[in-house]
């Protein structure tokens, strides 16, 4: 199923548990909010990590940035805005914006690498084992890319 809109993004609001003692998010939940935000786009795209895995493909993280650029607080609402930033095929780039919901203010920003395998661990091109998947993606690519000029 092809889609013509943007991913809408994903919602998430702070829980007490992910604040630290001085009240603001710990560092590392940001890059499960990276996680999350991914799982969602990925579903959204049709290619929830469980098909994916169903259909012999895995697709671990290789890399992760974040840059921390203002502090979130319990009991606040972020969206997460994800973007693939490149792909070509056999590993993809994806970027992330965390922007408090309700004035925008950019919160973290980072990046994810991810490559394709297969169940045996041996790399794997989408375009010729998920040709719907490879294209889904390259257009997701595309789409960046137009917004971005």
């Amino acid at each position: 199923m092809e889609r013509t809109e943007q991913y809408p993004g994903y919602n998430h609001r702070v829980q007490y548990y992910e604040t630290d003692q001085m009240g603001c998010v710990h560092h590392s939940n940001y890059i499960r909010w990276f996680e999350e935000s991914r799982s969602d786009y990925l579903a959204y795209l049709g290619m929830d990590y469980d098909k994916m895995e169903a259909a012999g493909v895995i697709s671990p993280v290789l890399t992760v940035e974040a840059a921390y650029h203002s502090m979130t607080r319990y009991g606040e609402e972020v969206s997460i805005e994800v973007t693939v930033k490149k792909y070509n095929g056999v590993k993809i780039f994806l970027e992330y914006h965390i922007r408090d919901k309700k004035d925008g203010t950019l919160r973290c920003s980072g990046q994810t690498s991810h490559c394709f395998l297969n169940r045996e661990g041996k790399p794997l091109s989408l375009k010729k084992e998920k040709p719907e998947w490879h294209e889904i993606l390259k257009r997701e690519c595309e789409r960046t890319q137009e917004q971005n000029g």
